[in-house]
C-alpha cells in the first residue's frame, strides 16, 4: 500500500522538523504562518521568489527540473506538499523516491488535466457539466453542433483565473479560437446557467479522517475570484449533497491534505442541484475567510494533514465576508487598515499588476441562526 494511504500509519511529525512546500506565492506564505503556530518550520522551494520567501526558515530558488537542487531538498525536509497545483508531476515523483508527498502526485496528475479530471469524476458517479474533448477543428465544429446555446473552450492544462478559456456562441471563429489557445489540446464545456457558485473544503488526513469547512458563496469577476461569503445560504439537503462529493473525490483520490471542490449550484428546482466544476489539489482562495472565522484554519488543517497530526475542527465561530485585493485594489490599504471590523491581509507582492492578487480582507458577523 503506497505512503499516504488512509492505511497507512504513519507517526505524526514533531514540533521542529521540517515541512517542505513547492511554490513560493501567497499560499504558501499562509501555509508558513500556520507551520510556525504548530512548531513546524517550512523550507520553501520555487523557481521564483515570492511572498513565501519572506517567512519562511529557508527558501531555495531553483528549477523544478533541477534534478540535483531537488534531491538536496527532498533531503533537508521530513514531507513535501504544495500550494499550486501546476507543479509538474515528473517533480512531485522526483520527490516521492526520498520523502514522502502529500497530497501524492496522482491527485495533480488529475487536476493538472480538465479532461483527465472531469473523466474521472464522473466515472465515480458525480455529474458535471457536459464536456467535449477537442484535439483539433473537426472535433471543436463537431462539438459546438451539439451546444446551440454556446460553450467555453478551454485548455487542458495550465488555465487558471480565467486564462486559457474563451466564451464561444454559435457562428464563432473557431478556428481563430484555436489559434487564441496556441492549438493547445482542449475541451469544450457547455455553458450552463447556474444560480451560483460554491465552493467545498475537505481537509483529509493520513489516517483517512475528514473535515469539512462550512460550504462558502463565491463571486467571479474576469475568471477571478473577488468575494466568499458564509453562509452560503444552500438548503441542508444540498449542503450534504456537497459534502458527500466531496468526500468521494478526496478518498478516489487517496487524498491528504486540503481539498477544494468547486461547484455550480443549479437552483432548487434543477433535477441535479449540484454540477462539479473544477478540483483543487491545494489549500484555496475561496477558504481564506477560515483564517478568523475558525478556530483552526484550512492552512493549519493543511499542514495538520500532511505532518500526521490529528485534524483540528473546521466549525466557525462566526459569518464572514472575505475579499480579494486585486491589481490597484491593494492602493486602498489605508483606508482598509483604518475600518474597524477589516481584517487585513497583504502579501508583499512588489509590484500591482492587473489581475494580480495583492491581498484580501476579511470581515466576521455574528451567525445568524438557521442559515449554515
Amino acid at each position: 500500500m503506497a505512503e499516504g494511504s488512509s492505511g497507512a500509519k504513519g507517526r505524526p511529525l514533531p514540533p521542529g522538523t521540517r515541512i517542505g512546500i513547492l511554490g513560493g506565492g501567497q499560499l504558501g506564505r499562509m501555509l508558513a504562518l500556520a507551520a510556525a503556530r504548530l512548531g513546524l518550520k517550512v523550507h520553501i522551494y520555487s523557481d521564483e521568489s515570492g511572498p513565501a520567501f519572506d517567512v519562511a526558515t529557508e527558501a531555495t530558488k531553483g528549477a523544478y527540473d533541477d534534478g540535483a537542487s531537488l534531491d538536496a531538498f527532498a533531503r533537508s525536509v521530513d514531507v513535501v506538499t504544495y500550494e499550486f497545483e501546476n507543479v509538474p508531476v515528473a517533480t512531485a515523483e522526483r520527490l516521492a523516491r526520498s520523502c514522502p508527498v502529500r497530497p501524492g502526485p496522482a491527485a495533480l496528475r488529475v487536476a493538472q488535466d480538465r479532461l483527465v479530471e472531469k473523466t474521472t469524476i464522473d466515472g465515480l458517479g458525480i455529474p458535471v457539466a457536459p464536456f467535449h474533448a477537442i484535439g483539433g477543428l473537426a472535433d471543436l465544429e463537431r462539438a459546438m453542433a451539439d451546444e446551440p446555446a454556446g460553450a467555453i473552450l478551454k485548455t487542458r492544462r495550465l488555465g487558471y483565473d480565467g486564462k486559457g478559456q474563451i466564451a464561444l456562441t454559435p457562428g464563432a471563429d473557431l478556428a481563430a479560437a484555436l489559434a487564441e489557445i496556441g492549438q493547445a489540446p482542449a475541451i469544450l464545456e457547455r455553458r450552463l446557467s447556474f444560480a451560483f457558485e460554491v465552493s467545498v473544503l475537505i481537509v483529509r488526513g493520513l489516517d483517512g479522517a475528514v473535515a469539512i469547512y462550512d460550504v462558502p458563496r463565491n463571486e467571479h469577476g474576469g475568471g477571478i475570484l473577488r468575494r466568499s461569503t458564509v453562509p452560503a445560504g444552500l438548503p441542508g439537503a444540498v449542503l450534504a449533497r456537497a459534502h458527500d462529493m466531496a468526500g468521494r473525490i478526496a478518498a478516489a483520490l487517496d487524498y491528504v491534505g486540503l481539498l477544494a471542490v468547486e461547484l455550480f449550484y443549479m437552483g432548487p428546482e434543477a433535477p441535479e442541484p449540484l454540477l462539479v466544476n473544477e478540483i483543487a489539489p491545494r489549500v484555496h482562495n475561496s477558504g481564506h475567510w477560515t483564517i478568523e472565522a475558525c478556530g483552526v484554519s484550512q492552512f493549519e488543517n493543511h499542514i495538520r494533514a500532511v505532518a500526521g497530526w490529528p485534524l483540528g475542527s473546521p466549525a466557525r465561530h462566526s459569518d464572514a465576508e472575505m475579499v480579494n485585493l486585486i491589481g490597484r485594489d491593494v492602493d486602498d490599504w489605508p483606508a482598509l487598515a483604518a475600518t474597524p471590523g477589516v481584517c487585513l491581509h497583504l502579501y508583499g507582492k512588489r509590484e500591482a499588476r492587473a489581475g494580480r492578487k495583492m491581498g484580501h480582507w476579511t470581515r466576521l458577523a455574528p451567525i445568524r441562526s438557521g442559515l449554515r
